[in-house]
């Protein structure tokens, strides 16, 4: 592998098509495998550190072939490799799947890659209980917790193919490490919003009374559906897509969530230490403010099943987070001393 020439390209290609409206539905996985496709061939910088996923069996890389490297089952080792390769002025892309990244590659993503504040891109796939039919060994539900305490460390979670193709470019810019949290199932796009910046969350519904803020595809979805279930009952929610966990978007946040306002958090992770406690450590230091969090319960997951039905389960959808929304509203607040 040669070093990349002074003459490499600096900009990325055009955006791809954005899908038709009607269009089937594609996971965040394959739509940043076919993107890292496009993006390989033209960008010296770029190298694909595979860990034998299988995501991208028989893609044709091109003129990028020589830049596709697969190191097997051997996630540190991946990582390793990656923080060197970072370290002569390329732009390494590793591929695992998020419970690994977030567990047996830790240690190397700790102090090769954070604390030296490389520009690996780090894709973990199977996120959530994507991989739900594997069980809790390939459950990732820790791994926004693990990976946003790192610092140095931007956290990005798409929830659409959009937004994944929008992110995906904009974190192979960024100047330190990224971890990308990518699904393994297909999910319908998002409505229309506002443009796709990292580090800003989007705004897909305004309202007055309680704000929704969602992170990952199936909690954002589940989101709007909470909002329609609100709707008829006369009660008017804000909807968030909040796809940059680390740096969290607080201006936005402030702007969206009154003084004395209830918030609910909507998260495939773990109750402890995901998304929902950022925004509530978040909120709380700044304005006094009700935060529910509506995720999973802290139990490992007793049953393989579909992602859908796993979530449903444990109380990540639409009914559980009306109810929720209605009830804190329903809740006098305690007079203040």
């Amino acid at each position: 592998m040669t070093a990349p020439s002074s003459s490499a390209t600096t900009s990325l290609p055009p955006a791809l098509p954005r899908p038709e409206s009607g269009a089937k539905p594609r996971s965040s996985r394959e739509v940043y495998r076919d993107l890292l496709a496009e993006l390989l061939p033209a960008d010296e910088r770029l190298v694909c550190l595979d860990s034998d996923t299988g995501l991208f069996d028989g893609v044709d890389f091109g003129a990028g072939s020589g830049r596709y490297l697969n190191v097997g089952i051997a996630e540190h080792t991946l990582m390793g490799a990656a923080a060197g390769l970072a370290r002569t002025g390329r732009i390494p892309v590793v591929n695992t799947m998020a419970a690994f990244a977030a567990s047996r590659a830790i240690e190397a993503v700790k102090i090769d890659i954070a604390l030296n504040n490389l520009p690996v891109r780090i894709m973990a796939t199977h996120s959530g209980v994507s991989a739900g039919h594997l069980g809790p060994t390939h459950h990732a539900l820790e791994d926004l917790a693990v990976l946003r305490a790192l610092p140095n460390m931007t956290v990005v979670v798409p929830a659409d193919a959009a937004s994944t193709e929008d992110l995906v470019r904009q974190a192979l810019e960024q100047p330190g490490p990224v971890y990308v949290r990518l699904g393994r199932n297909a999910t319908p796009d998002l409505p229309p919003g506002p443009p796709v910046r990292l580090g800003e969350a989007q705004v897909l519904r305004w309202g007055t009374d309680v704000t929704l803020a969602a992170c990952g595809p199936y909690p954002v979805h589940a989101a709007l559906a909470a909002a329609d279930l609100l709707d008829a009952d006369g009660v008017d929610a804000t909807v968030l897509h909040v796809h940059t966990v680390k740096p969290l978007d607080v201006e936005t946040l402030l702007a969206v969530v009154p003084r004395g306002g209830t918030v609910v958090t909507v998260e495939e992770h773990w109750r402890a230490g995901g998304f929902g406690s950022a925004v509530a450590e978040t909120l709380t230091e700044l304005i006094p403010v009700r935060v529910q969090r509506v995720a999973m319960p802290d139990a490992f997951v007793p049953v393989a099943g579909d992602q859908k039905y796993l979530l449903e389960r444990a109380g990540v959808g639409a009914l559980t987070i009306a109810a929720r929304a209605r009830a804190a509203l329903a809740r006098p607040r305690r007079a203040a001393r």
